[in-house]
């Protein structure tokens, strides 16, 4: 059973910085893409960054040069590095996880979520 696990997401105050990660288990497959999603009430959920089957990383023009995504393939970890935050970030994030070659989208796993308010 594959579970995704987020950490702790936090308030922080505009132009602050707050790092995510997400640990999965019960991973069968070295082939695997992992992605970070995130929701506003009213709207749908939204791509924040994603790592591909070839190691290629896709931001949302919104966070473009603010947030970075990372993984290690050890222990299937991803972190999202977010700097400059700014109000409109704030969202529920969630961790995503898809196993086998998944060309675009999310992969059918997902984690609890985790709140990240950010004030002005």
């Amino acid at each position: 059973q594959v579970l995704l696990v987020e950490s702790v997401g936090g308030l922080v105050q505009a132009g602050g910085s707050l790092r995510l990660s997400c640990v999965a288990s019960g991973i069968t497959s070295n082939t695997n893409v992992m992605g970070w999603y995130r929701h506003t009430p009213g709207k749908q959920r939204e791509l924040v960054a994603r790592i591909g089957n070839r190691g290629d990383t896709t931001y949302a023009d919104s966070v473009k040069g603010r947030f970075t995504m990372s993984r290690k393939n050890t222990g299937y970890k991803s972190y999202l590095q977010m700097n400059s935050l700014k109000p409109e970030d704030t969202a529920v994030y969630f961790c995503n996880l898809g196993i086998g070659w998944i060309p675009s989208g999310p992969g059918g796993f997902w984690g609890q979520g985790t709140q990240v308010t950010v004030s002005s």
